[in-house]
């Protein structure tokens, strides 16, 4: 699995700048807002849900201070049945331990396997934080830089409403 070096060694080569933020380990969006309140930048949380039959997995990213209601959003992504991934997905898909989960994890995903929602409302933010695959740092990038990373995934995202 590529790691954090691999990953800063990628966002250089393809021309993508960030603002790294060490801090410690962030487990909840509660602690993060500690940490996370001087950035000049959306802040996300990113959730990873797999299909009912576990052959279809997702990553949804949405800003930081909204609820998610799994009803709702089923109904919204018109995939049937969501449940979180496992940690065993987390880690075959993204390869990242939970409390990390990312888009930049998407670099161990080779086989495109995993789809992205993103909110729609993120569109009003220059400026992006995800964390680097490690949830002891957080990485802030432009919102132009961040879809570049995505075409060079190669992953499918779309951005959608994901509550009113």
């Amino acid at each position: 699995m590529t790691g954090q070096k691999e990953l800063y060694s990628l966002l250089d080569r393809l021309g993508i700048k960030y603002e790294y933020h060490e801090h410690p380990p962030l487990a909840t969006i509660e602690e993060a807002r500690i940490y996370w309140k001087n950035y000049d930048s959306g802040r996300c949380k990113n959730i990873f849900f797999r299909n009912h039959k576990g052959n279809r997995h997702y990553l949804v990213i949405l800003e930081h201070l909204r609820q998610l209601d799994i009803h709702d959003l089923e109904k919204r992504l018109r995939q049937g049945k969501l449940t979180f991934a496992s940690d065993q997905r987390l880690k075959k898909y993204l390869g990242i331990e939970p409390g990390s989960v990312s888009p930049f994890g998407l670099i161990n995903d080779s086989g495109r396997h995993v789809h992205l929602f993103i909110d729609e409302k993120l569109k009003d933010f220059e400026r992006l934080a995800f964390h680097p695959n490690d949830n002891r740092a957080s990485l802030v990038i432009s919102k132009s830089d961040f879809l570049k990373f995505l075409h060079y995934t190669g992953n499918s995202y779309e951005f959608i409403k994901l509550y009113d």
